[in-house]
């Protein structure tokens, strides 16, 4: 009986560690550039489990969720996967968005709602669970044509203060910031800055964790 609740409780532990790493990586307010991109947001999993996007919401920098958008068009974000939600009634946009971009194998979702454009000044954005309580938040300042805010977070889900809303540059980042689309927009959709734990990791510290608590 007590195994059996172990392994409830490391099960339960490895759930809830996964759903609290994901975070807002990569945000674009497009408000000022001339590129056909709408505004979008880039989540990324630092768990080491696949988690379920039923019923998850955004919002802009009110970070609220009575005024948040349902997330549309991904049910589930794997194990150090990235995904992006663009700002697209019914998902209308996501086939100019793919093409600007050149994306492939990368899910792209879609959200929208009264007052949620980015302002071109500085915003924000918040990701909500389906309970509403705010999974990740970022502020940004004002927009840049054509480039994006980066967020680097560790395997813990603290964000890098060096990459706290920096602005994209052609090799600010190593390989990891690129120029695409023939509106010139820069950006590095697809690939993260931080630490992705190794698929169980969350899970055997769970259970090293449990051994020493019962070893005492």
């Amino acid at each position: 009986m007590k195994q059996f609740l172990a392994v409830g409780v490391v099960a339960a532990a490895v759930a809830a560690s996964a759903q609290a790493n994901i975070r807002i990586t990569e945000v674009m307010s497009s408000s000022i550039s001339s590129s056909p991109t709408p505004d979008w947001i880039e989540v990324t999993n630092y768990g080491s489990s696949a988690v379920s996007l039923a019923n998850w919401r955004m919002d802009d920098g009110s970070f609220n969720f009575a005024a948040s958008a349902l997330l549309n068009g991904v049910a589930s974000i794997g194990a150090g996967e990235t995904v992006i939600f663009i700002e697209s009634a019914a998902g209308a946009a996501i086939p100019t968005f793919l093409t600007h971009w050149a994306l492939s194998g990368i899910q792209v979702g879609y959200y929208s709602g009264s007052g949620l454009g980015f302002s071109s000044g500085g915003d924000g954005a918040c990701l909500f669970d389906s309970t509403g309580a705010i999974l990740s938040q970022v502020s940004f300042g004002a927009a840049t044509n054509g480039s994006t805010f980066y967020y680097g977070w560790d395997a813990a889900g603290v964000i890098d203060p060096s990459n706290n809303g920096l602005v994209s540059v052609v090799g600010t980042i190593g390989s990891q910031v690129t120029t695409l689309g023939p509106g010139g927009d820069t950006g590095s959709l697809g690939t993260t800055l931080g630490v992705i734990p190794a698929p169980g990791a969350i899970a055997l510290l769970g259970l090293a964790g449990l051994a020493g608590r019962r070893r005492r």
